[in-house]
């Protein structure tokens, strides 16, 4: 049985472990100056234990159906007027096909949480379906137990994504209104169910722009520290996502400018050194050219964040989904097209973002890994 989080985090932030003091303190409001040493310091140790790569990949949405009631998000259920799809096997192996031509190698699935329709095996043959030409895949999903996670893992996926989205209990509940995701503590325990799944790579982050941002990235990373303990067969990565414009309109709670996305990034990055730290097309380019050297491992490219976004899969199917039960449009729409999560900001094509990486010394690595390693190894031994 794993450890639980919630004693920790409940205790923050007045009890704090002897790393959390000084990852606190590295959240205190610093100078200009102050903040250009630590972007330095932030660049050098990531040089030091990732050299000059820079991990590519890209999401891929199976289905923008959901259950839950979000404020924040594109696929809320109380959403009633978006177009959803949920695409069938051949579509995602279409999309997933698209993206390989682009050069990525490391694809994850995300999807909504509504049970009716990313289910009885959906997702383990959508896994099946891709694993022979993707050697990385992760997902990004509902919640689930352990021997769920499981039968992912046998299917052929290897990392789990997972944001708790705030920490801060109240908010929470104010924020999630309906569906599973209410339960603060069945999801704040995902990542442990997922060690216990076997997952080797496990991927937690916060939506900033809800909660004061200093105690969120506290209690962020009060929770990696957690991870890193107890889940110890594991490797992580961290992400700090803004809010974006979606469906719905819900505007930021709180704010969290540019500066001080880089002042969490780098005390991330000098607090645990070792962290891969993502981040996504939500940022604008000019901001993502700046944080790459900075601290940052891997970066999404060409994102769409719709079923279908890629190769217009789907289109044939589009409906709206009432109190979580499909309702069939009255005629086509012509140029409908599936809501996604959230609006991207960097627009740029995979190539061009190579090549930003190019100009500033770094290498974009699109394939890191293969399941012949452990059959090789497997064999040797």
């Amino acid at each position: 049985m794993l450890t639980s989080f919630t004693p920790v985090l409940d205790a923050l932030p007045a009890r704090k472990s002897p790393l959390m003091e000084k990852f606190w303190t590295l959240l205190e409001t610093k100078s200009p100056s102050q903040l250009e040493a630590m972007a330095r310091e932030s660049r050098a140790i990531t040089r030091r234990n990732f050299g000059r790569t820079m991990r590519m990949f890209a999401p891929l949405y199976v289905s923008n159906e959901c259950v839950n009631n979000c404020s924040y998000c594109g696929f809320s259920r109380d959403n009633t007027s978006i177009m959803r799809v949920t695409l069938t096997v051949d579509q995602v192996v279409k999309e997933a096909r698209h993206l390989t031509e682009q050069g990525f190698r490391n694809i994850l699935l995300v999807a909504g949480e509504h049970p009716r329709f990313v289910s009885d095996g959906y997702l383990e043959e959508c896994i099946r379906a891709i694993r022979d030409f993707v050697p990385t895949i992760g997902i990004e999903v509902g919640p689930m137990e352990a021997p769920e996670y499981e039968r992912m893992v046998k299917a052929g996926c290897e990392g789990l994504v997972v944001y708790h989205e705030t920490y801060d209990r109240p908010l929470y509940t104010e924020m999630h209104t309906a569906g599973p995701k209410k339960d603060f503590e069945w999801r704040l325990a995902c990542p442990e169910r997922g060690y216990e799944g076997g997952f080797r790579r496990i991927g937690i982050g916060a939506l900033f722009g809800l909660s004061d941002w200093r105690l969120e990235a506290l209690r962020l990373a009060a929770h990696l520290e957690h991870l890193y303990k107890h889940c110890w067969k594991s490797s992580f990565t961290v992400a700090f996502p803004r809010l974006r414009p979606a469906a719905g309109g819900f505007q930021p709670k709180t704010g969290f400018p540019d500066w001080a996305l880089v002042q969490t990034l780098c005390a991330f990055r000098l607090t645990f050194p070792e962290v891969g730290v993502v981040l996504s097309t939500r940022e604008p380019a000019h901001l993502r050219d700046a944080l790459a050297p900075l601290g940052v491992t891997t970066m999404s490219a060409g994102s769409h964040t719709e079923p279908g976004g890629y190769t217009g899969a789907g289109k044939d199917d589009l409906h709206h989904t009432v109190r979580g039960k499909r309702v069939d449009l009255d005629g086509k729409t012509e140029n409908a097209k599936a809501e996604g999560q959230f609006g991207i900001a960097d627009m740029r094509s995979p190539a061009e973002v190579a090549e930003m990486l190019k100009m500033q010394g770094l290498d974009a690595v699109w394939k890191d890994w293969d399941a012949a390693i452990l059959t090789e190894g497997a064999l040797a031994a």
